[in-house]
């Protein structure tokens, strides 16, 4: 058994998604209705780290039910369950034991986490079998799973998760995902078709239309969200909305990765790799940061 090709498997590159668990303690530390627990670092952390291996199991189990595709892929070919670095049965043993460790960990720190974790696999399991081949269901399938890591981290401190950073966490990954499947449409064409069933019959200006609607939403969204008496109410006034430029600057700047540089396949790279993101997504932590101290 080769340690390396197994955690390659599991997809660590892949794990910065998961830090929008602690989105939930990031807002709450502002907010003058709630009251956060004394380790709620600790809490955030164990979510993320559970959230992590729960996102693995998925990873393992993805990979295995689509391993004779991606060995006639050029890409994905070289995965290690698509190459044979990792056997079935490995594969299928380390994705049950790190749902299993994900589910437990959950259940000791918080039950209603393990829920949380429980529905995400159920998710992820009836997307991969059945929900990914239909028609924009995939990419709303794909974003709700990541209302729920939203919602874990409110669940792991033990707050109420505000409507309103759920409705902007589905709005903003529904942004990233048609972005995805855009890049996918217009690179690689005919070899998107095959690979995903989802996206026969839709062409570009369609998705355009989309991302288009969703950014307009986004913006709409998040407006609201900084004026609304809710958010007065939490924060003692609504300086939230001095940061909207930074939102529309990192929504209008993706975009134009997406259609101008043909990027926008791999969102966990750009977000991570692009300057102008990277200067997008900080100014508007530390403009928040500087809001809420």
């Amino acid at each position: 058994m080769r340690i390396p090709a197994l955690l390659k498997a599991m997809r660590p590159e892949q794990w910065s998604k998961n830090a929008l668990v602690g989105a939930a303690w990031f807002f709450a530390r502002g907010d003058h209705t709630q009251t956060l627990p004394e380790n709620a670092i600790l809490r955030t952390g164990v979510g993320i780290l559970l959230f992590c291996l729960m996102s693995s199991a998925v990873y393992l189990m993805n990979d295995l039910k689509d391993r004779e595709f991606d060995r006639k892929h050029p890409r994905k070919k070289h995965r290690p369950i698509a190459s044979g670095e990792v056997t079935t049965p490995q594969a299928l043993g380390l994705a049950l034991l790190l749902a299993l460790l994900s589910l437990g960990g959950a259940w000791v720190a918080a039950p209603a986490l393990a829920l949380v974790l429980a529905g995400y696999l159920t998710l992820q399991v009836a997307y991969s079998f059945w929900l990914k081949n239909i028609h924009l269901l995939d990419v709303i399938v794909l974003s709700a799973g990541f209302v729920l890591r939203a919602l874990a981290g409110a669940v792991a401190l033990g707050v109420p998760a505000s409507h309103w950073l759920l409705l902007s966490t589905f709005l903003l990954a529904l942004f990233l995902a048609l972005c995805k499947r855009r890049h996918e449409k217009s690179v690689l064409s005919l070899e998107a078709d095959e690979a995903r069933p989802s996206l026969r019959g839709i062409d570009g200006k369609t998705l355009d239309g989309f991302i288009d609607v969703i950014i307009a939403l986004n913006i709409l969204t998040y407006t609201l969200y900084g004026l609304a008496p809710e958010s007065l109410q939490k924060f003692g006034d609504r300086r939230m909305i001095l940061t909207l430029p930074w939102v529309v600057y990192g929504l209008l700047r993706y975009r134009r990765l997406v259609h101008k540089h043909q990027k926008g396949g791999q969102p966990e790279k750009q977000l991570f790799c692009d300057p102008q993101m990277i200067f997008s997504y900080c100014a508007y932590l530390i403009t928040l940061w500087l809001l809420f101290r």
